[in-house]
C-alpha cells in the first residue's frame, strides 16, 4: 500500500483523543503527504538509491550497557505529558550523567506528526531535542486548524528555534526525506510492535507509559544487572 494513503488526513480530535493508541490506517481518500504549498515536491517518487540518511536521534552515553528507546508521536498527549513530567528528571539523573543511552524514535499516526518530525530534524541533531521540546510544549496550539494552519504553526515553532523560512520550506517540501522517515518508522515497528505511545524499550524489553519513579526503578535494575 502507498504509504501516503496510510496517513490520516487530520490530526485532530479523533487521534488526539485516543492518546496515541490509534494505528495508521487508510484514509477516505488519497491525501498529499507534504503540507499545502509543497505540491511540486510531491510529484516525483524518490528511488531507493536516492533515499537520504535518517539519523538516529539520541542523547547520553552510547557505550552504556543500558539503552532506553522511546517511541513517541508529536501529536500524542500522553507523550507530551511524559516529556513534561518524566523526561526532565530522566535527563538530569540518567542521560546527562552518562548512565544510559537514550534514543528517541518518531511514530507517525498522521501527517501532522510527520511534518513535526521534519521540522524537528530541520535544525540537525544539535537542535533536534530543543525543537522537540517546543513541539510538545505547544502541542495543543500547533495541532489545531486546517493543514495549511498546522504547517504555518510548525514554521513559527521552527523560526523560534532559529531556523529561517527558506530552511523550513526546504525541509517541509523534502519528499525524499518524508519517504525515508516513513520507511524508517515502518522498519522500526517491524522490530518492535508498538501498541501505543509512548512505548519504552529498555534493553529490548518493552514497557508502556509510566511514572518517573517506576522508570527509574527499572533503569536501576538494568544497570545493576549489567555490572
Amino acid at each position: 500500500m502507498d504509504r501516503r494513503k496510510m496517513l490520516i488526513g487530520v490530526a485532530g480530535t479523533g487521534v488526539l483523543a485516543l492518546g496515541g493508541t490509534a494505528l495508521l490506517r487508510p484514509g477516505q481518500e488519497a491525501l498529499p503527504l507534504l503540507p499545502v504549498g509543497a505540491a511540486n515536491a510531491q510529484t516525483a517518487e524518490a528511488s531507493e538509491g536516492d533515499a537520504p540518511e535518517v539519523v538516529e536521534m539520541m542523547m547520553g552515553n552510547p557505550d552504556s550497557p543500558v539503552t532506553l528507546i522511546e517511541y513517541a508521536s508529536f501529536t500524542c498527549p500522553h507523550c507530551r505529558t511524559f516529556h513534561q513530567r518524566v523526561l526532565p528528571d530522566l535527563k538530569a539523573n540518567y542521560i546527562d550523567t552518562g548512565r544510559i543511552n537514550y534514543i528517541y524514535r518518531e511514530v507517525y499516526f498522521d501527517r501532522f506528526g510527520l511534518w513535526a518530525g521534519m521540522v524537528a530534524r530541520c535544525g540537525g541533531p544539535m537542535r533536534y531535542f530543543g525543537i522537540a521540546n517546543l513541539l510538545y510544549e505547544q502541542q495543543t496550539e500547533w495541532t489545531q486548524g486546517a493543514p495549511r494552519d498546522v504547517a504555518d504553526n510548525l514554521r513559527r515553532i521552527g523560526r523560534t528555534a532559529g531556523l529561517s523560512n527558506e530552511e523550513l520550506d526546504t525541509c517541509l517540501t523534502d519528499q525524499a526525506m518524508a519517504e525515508a522517515l516513513l520507511a524508517t518508522y515502518e522498519a522500526n515497528t517491524a522490530i518492535h510492535e508498538i501498541p501505543g505511545t509512548p512505548t519504552l524499550i529498555i534493553n529490548d524489553e518493552m514497557h508502556g507509559n509510566m511514572s518517573y519513579a517506576d522508570l527509574s526503578a527499572l533503569l536501576d535494575e538494568a544497570l545493576a544487572a549489567a555490572e
